[in-house]
């Protein structure tokens, strides 16, 4: 089983809706990057979820959503994202609209993720990202444990970012 059967197969994907969004990209020419966890899965061992996490131009957003729509994908705004989804998958979509990522799609790489070719934050954009998220403490308990589980997995494989984190992070690790 490839990549891409693995991931819909949890997702009960009847579509393949990251498929969908990656061919609406190319279609409206919207530069991008996955960021969050399957950015993390682009350079560590993978772990599955079941949330798909892309930042796009900011201009392109609204002609990325409308594409979708046309598509029959649901797709619901939020203060800091549009949410894109289908009746036909697990998988959820976010559009992240926070203007802190755009600045990673330039330095985004172009990578094989779980059987999909798509651009990938940068490992220090995507650590950067983990950190921002785990800090945010609006976030639900159980999302800011997964950011430090995830924060913990590209330090575990890349060392030499610990120093990277901010110091109060890395006295907490080396508390734990």
């Amino acid at each position: 089983m490839i990549g891409k059967e693995f991931l819909n197969s949890v997702a009960n994907g009847q579509s393949d809706i990251v498929q969908i969004l990656l061919d609406i990209i190319a279609e409206t020419a919207s530069p991008y990057c996955v960021i969050g966890g399957l950015a993390v899965n682009a350079y560590v061992d993978p772990v599955v979820s079941l949330d798909v996490d892309i930042v796009i131009a900011v201009k392109d957003v609204e002609a990325t959503s409308l594409a979708a729509e046309r598509q029959g994908l649901k797709v619901e705004q939020f203060e800091h994202s549009v949410n894109i989804s289908s009746s036909q998958s697990d998988l959820r979509i976010q559009l992240q609209t926070d203007p802190r990522y755009q600045e990673f799609i330039p330095r985004a790489e172009l990578r094989d993720v779980l059987g999909y070719q798509m651009y990938v934050a940068s490992l220090d954009d995507v650590l950067r990202g983990k950190v921002w998220a785990y800090a945010d403490q609006t976030r639900r308990r159980s999302k800011r444990q997964k950011d430090l589980a995830d924060i913990l997995r590209i330090i575990e494989t890349y060392p030499e970012l610990e120093a990277k984190l901010p110091p109060s992070l890395q006295e907490e690790l080396d508390k734990k």
